[in-house]
């Protein structure tokens, strides 16, 4: 069973269970900070003989003084035959008022440590700490998947609401939680008798009847050494029996002591078992450290929201569960693809691939990759592999390819298709790993390994042609996505860019949508608008037209608009319909996270490189640049007049401090610089500089334009013996292409 699982399921079955030891816990935090302020604590090196000296002054009858780990003295006596229990003051020994154990209800307490059912509960409380530790451990596991390793743990969380609640709560509190877990079982393992604390039986000693009368507790040698914050307990031997004993308790253990010549009769070390659980009660339940006490019920508190988040997690999980339709039985196929996915988005594409072979005549089976196998009816296998984190494989095949080095390979072809962004480092690395190690078993192939960049239908379609022309059959891969619910988007401003007539420089505008709130239900199931940051996409779906079109953002949510610049397309149906619109038109869009082009919070130097509609999310990062960080940005154009896209706001964000420097070449006027990797050429040494400084890229534009910056920047670097690959590898450096 697989991690995801394990939490998935754990979560479910004890989690309405954990929410009540949670909330019941972080009441019971209240306690120990209630404590603190109800007497003043002792200081931690009043001796005890100066202590006991005090409170016998002024106490009669003094049975026990008792030291709290709030740090308070509470006295135990008798006022004739009424017993009483006091806090007094350790500096002069006054009785401060009457002590009561808890203002807690018991019954607060029985809930959180039995459920009400006694001894049977207590059993199952321990249970439920024992689920919460595996649940604390798988947690870890999927986190540091989803965030790609210990190094991206602090990066930023994208998502619907519900899961970055999940995800940002959990890297908070989730080793506070795996403690209390494990604090909660050492306790349950005494309460329970399966460990015990001290087997040992008290020793039989007895203060030898001198006929000397009683040393008083100060003068009494065994206790002049002891300090008051060692001390647990000192009970007072009986006034009725002359040969029973001092008995002293602190963290190191208990003693016995002569009543007559102040002397120890007998010592107990404390055992390990006891330490162990004196240090999980501490920590389990914050006594004697009120600061801790806080941070525990405050974490108890989590847990309602974890367990809320989660549901909402798992109920958009299962609405988008793969459904294949038209599956025919494994035995009976003749074409079986296997599909490996973290998101799901890698299902859609495995059912488009069926449908197009099952109308070509053939029998396909689809199933998850851990069920790869061949039988004697298969003639071809697809692999359909995406790649998650650091190049690790989907949660549910995390052990695909080991199981696949096992087997014997076979005459069947068996063919890759990853599916990954190419952002990020590992780009494809487990498909590619998948690739090597079938053939390094020696299984054919159809076609060589292809990687689908960030679900790209047109890619997919390509690879289609290849695959219809490699089996001789009229195949046709027309992948339509399975996409988000899209929101009606009102146009509120624009700003034209209008066509230059004889030149191939087409019209474009810069087009901003007012965001319309969300409803905190929909945001946490992930419909609609949740939050979206600058270089982002927006997926807009044009009228007449199923597959949406991605434009990269150039506001985040926090300017309080959706901002997009659009340059017109021949023949384009989204950008000719985009660039149409009217001011309070309408247009349906989705947004699609672009993690890897996100930009960190960083005082580092940041260089930005565009060219055309490329600078516009160049441009949300300046917008947002509160901080001033130094960011330096070049971007080219054709002509300055007619394509300086966000030219004034560039320049206003250049005079308030949020872009640093502008370097602008046009390549179509008369000394305008040419291209943005000439301008990078002329300003190697100032590059090589805030690459030293540890200066991030982001690139912007077309395929082409970000190839030759790539070039420019291996031949700047080179001195440092630096590349732009390397920068990719140290996540330095990312690129959004179209």
């Amino acid at each position: 069973m697989s991690w995801k699982a394990i939490h998935r399921w754990v979560g479910l079955t004890v989690g309405t269970l954990a929410v009540v030891l949670g909330v019941t816990g972080a009441i019971l935090a209240i306690d120990p900070v209630q404590q603190v302020w109800q007497a003043p604590a002792a200081p931690g090196d009043l001796p005890l003989a100066t202590l006991v000296e005090r409170v016998t002054r002024t106490v009669p009858g003094i049975q026990e003084i008792r030291h709290l780990p709030s740090g308070a003295i509470v006295v135990f006596s008798f006022a004739g035959d009424q017993p009483q229990a006091s806090y007094v003051d350790p500096a002069n020994g006054q009785v401060l008022g009457a002590w009561q154990p808890s203002a807690l209800p018991r019954w607060v307490k029985n809930l959180h440590r039995s459920l009400l059912l006694g001894d049977v509960g207590r059993w199952g409380a321990a249970g439920i700490a024992l689920a919460m530790g595996l649940l604390c451990a798988s947690a870890m596991v999927l986190l540091l998947r989803r965030m790609g390793g210990w190094r991206r743990l602090a990066a930023r969380v994208r998502g619907s609401l519900a899961q970055r609640i999940h995800v940002v709560a959990g890297r908070v509190v989730l080793a506070v939680l795996f403690l209390t877990s494990l604090t909660a079982l050492t306790m349950s393992a005494s309460t329970l008798g399966l460990v015990a604390l001290d087997s040992r039986a008290e020793p039989d000693v007895l203060s030898v009847v001198t006929g000397q009368p009683d040393l008083p507790g100060a003068r009494l040698a065994a206790v002049q050494g002891l300090a008051v914050q060692n001390l647990h307990k000192l009970n007072f031997p009986g006034a009725t029996d002359p040969e029973d004993t001092w008995k002293v308790a602190t963290a190191q253990g208990q003693g016995w002591i002569d009543r007559y010549s102040g002397q120890m009769l007998a010592w107990q070390d404390a055992t390990f078992a006891q330490r162990v659980n004196d240090w999980a009660v501490v920590l389990h339940t914050g006594e004697g450290a009120w600061p801790w006490a806080v941070v525990l019920g405050l974490v108890g508190t989590s847990v309602l929201l974890f367990w809320l988040s989660g549901l909402v997690i798992w109920w958009q999980a299962s609405r988008q569960a793969p459904h294949i339709t038209g599956n025919r039985p494994l035995a009976q196929a003749d074409v079986l693809i296997f599909v490996a996915s973290e998101g799901g988005s890698t299902w859609g594409f495995a059912q488009t691939l069926q449908d197009a072979l099952s109308q070509c005549g053939h029998r396909v089976h689809t199933c998850p990759l851990e069920r790869f196998q061949t039988t004697a009816a298969t003639r071809q296998v697809f692999v359909l592999a995406a790649t998650y984190g650091e190049g690790q494989a989907p949660a549910h095949a995390s052990h695909a390819l080991e199981q696949i080095a096992k087997l014997k390979a076979s005459a069947v072809p068996v063919t890759v298709l990853g599916f990954g962004d190419r952002q990020f480092p590992a780009f494809c690395a487990f498909a590619e790993a998948l690739n090597q190690t079938l053939r390094a078993k020696g299984w054919p192939e159809l076609l060589p390994l292809e990687c689908i960049h960030q679900q790209s239908g047109q890619q997919f379609a390509r690879w289609g042609v290849a695959l219809a022309q490699a089996l001789s059959e009229p195949l046709v891969l027309e992948h339509v996505p399975l996409m988000p619910p899209a929101t009606a988007l009102t146009l509120v401003s624009r700003q034209d860019f209008p066509a230059l007539p004889g030149s191939a420089l087409q019209a474009a505008a810069i087009l901003r949508f007012s965001w319309p709130a969300q409803g905190l239900g929909a945001r946490l199931r992930g419909l609609g608008l949740a939050r979206f940051v600058a270089g982002d996409l927006a997926g807009i779906v044009p009228p007449g037209s199923a597959v949406p079109r991605y434009y990269s953002l150039a506001s985040g949510w926090e300017d309080g608009f959706l901002e997009i610049c659009v340059r017109q397309m021949p023949d384009g149906l989204c950008s000719t319909n985009l660039l149409g619109l009217q001011l309070g038109d309408f247009a349906a869009a989705f947004i699609r996270p672009n993690p890897g082009f996100a930009l960190p919070r960083t005082r580092r130097p940041v260089l930005l490189i565009g060219a055309g509609t490329g600078v516009a999310p160049l441009a949300g990062f300046i917008r947002r640049n509160d901080r001033r960080s130094p960011m330096h940005l070049y971007f080219g154009g054709r002509d300055p007049a007619r394509d300086f896209y966000f030219g004034s706001e560039i320049q206003r964000w250049l005079s308030e401090g949020r872009l640093a420097t502008l370097q602008t070449v046009f390549s179509r006027v008369p000394d305008g610089g040419g291209y943005v990797q000439d301008a990078l050429r002329r300003d190697a040494e100032q590059l090589r500089e805030w690459v030293t400084q540890g200066a991030i890229v982001r690139v912007c534009g077309s395929r082409a334009m970000a190839q030759g910056v790539a070039e420019a920047l291996d031949m700047v670097l080179a001195p440092l013996q630096l590349s732009v690959s390397l920068l990719k590898a140290k996540e330095r450096y990312a690129e959004d292409v179209f």
